[in-house]
């Protein structure tokens, strides 16, 4: 006998009810959006601030700087650096694709005489740029000063006009005052070590009785800084424990390559130097640094300073 089966229909489906004190399963987390780097734009890329490039590249941060030749902008580009050449006289900075983007803006080009700051006083719309991108930080670059000097009064001049600039914009801006700037490859050190004869600007600066000094490590951590507190219109001194005469500098290094580099220990000028001595000084106080910006000084004297950069040829020879 053949049965005929009968072909069993799946049993109807019945409505989902939620059932009481439970809630629904939640939907699965996006993935995370990778968060997009922060942006230095480095507007005179020198000695400070292809140093804090240099250090920013390797935290992950996205990196642009001007400079004023082709050679340079790719020495930048090596670096990892988006370069641009740019004149501060006559470039349109509206131009510069990198302000619009920034996050974060730190400006070493001095004051011209006879100009002024040139960004400044040649851009009228500088403004309006920084207030329609993404800046949140800016800081000025300048120099601790006599007062009474032409260069001293055009640096005044420019650390007012940026922070005029910034009173109707919503970011910290910081105007930081550098000692003497001295690292690897720019001391008293390098200058024994490649035997070069002072130039008129140094040997004046020997006739000073003091100079206040900052190693470029340390203005970077000045740098650092003042990124993680919300300011206005804050100045500071970044500059050492420790100002000394050149001609006290240039003794210390002496000793020191006398120790290592007996063959590079020729007599020099700049360790003998007794120079009248004039009233023109640059002693001043880093007492705001360490405690505001709570800034502890990795070379509170050039003899820490100048240790560590004779160490650093040390480790290159190895």
């Amino acid at each position: 006998q053949n049965r005929t089966q009968k072909s069993q229909s799946p049993p109807p489906k019945t409505p989902t009810t939620m059932v009481p004190g439970m809630a629904p399963k939640p939907a699965p987390p996006m993935p995370a959006q990778p968060k997009k780097p922060q942006h230095m734009l480095v507007l005179g890329t020198g000695f400070v601030g292809r140093y804090v490039s240099e250090r920013l590249l390797s935290q992950g941060w996205r990196v642009s700087g001007t400079c004023t030749s082709a050679a340079k902008k790719m020495e930048l580009e090596l670096l990892g650096m988006t370069a641009s050449v740019l004149d501060a006289t006559t470039s349109n900075i509206a131009d510069l694709h990198a302000l619009q983007d920034a996050t974060h803006l730190l400006i070493s080009i001095p004051p011209i005489p006879g100009v002024g700051d040139p960004l400044l006083s040649s851009h009228a719309d500088l403004q309006t740029t920084l207030t329609s991108g993404n800046l949140q930080w800016l800081c000025y670059l300048s120099s601790t000063m006599n007062p009474k000097s032409a260069s001293s009064k055009l640096r005044y001049a420019a650390e007012q006009g940026w922070l005029d600039l910034v009173d109707e914009l919503d970011l910290s801006a910081f105007i930081l005052r550098l000692g003497g700037i001295y690292g690897p490859g720019r001391s008293a050190l390098d200058t024994i070590a490649k035997r070069k004869s002072s130039s008129r600007r140094q040997k004046l600066r020997e006739s000073k009785q003091y100079t206040a000094r900052i190693h470029v490590a340390d203005i970077y951590q000045a740098i650092l800084a003042s990124m993680s507190i919300k300011s206005t219109r804050k100045i500071y001194n970044v500059v050492d424990d420790d100002p000394a005469p050149r001609s006290e500098v240039f003794a210390f290094a002496q000793s020191l390559i006398e120790k290592r580099y007996p063959d590079l220990a020729a007599d020099s000028a700049e360790s003998n130097s007794q120079s009248r001595i004039i009233a023109a000084e640059k002693r001043v106080s880093n007492g705001r640094l360490k405690q505001e910006l709570g800034v502890r000084l990795a070379h509170p004297s050039y003899r820490s300073g100048l240790q560590s950069i004779l160490d650093s040829w040390l480790e290159g020879n190895q």
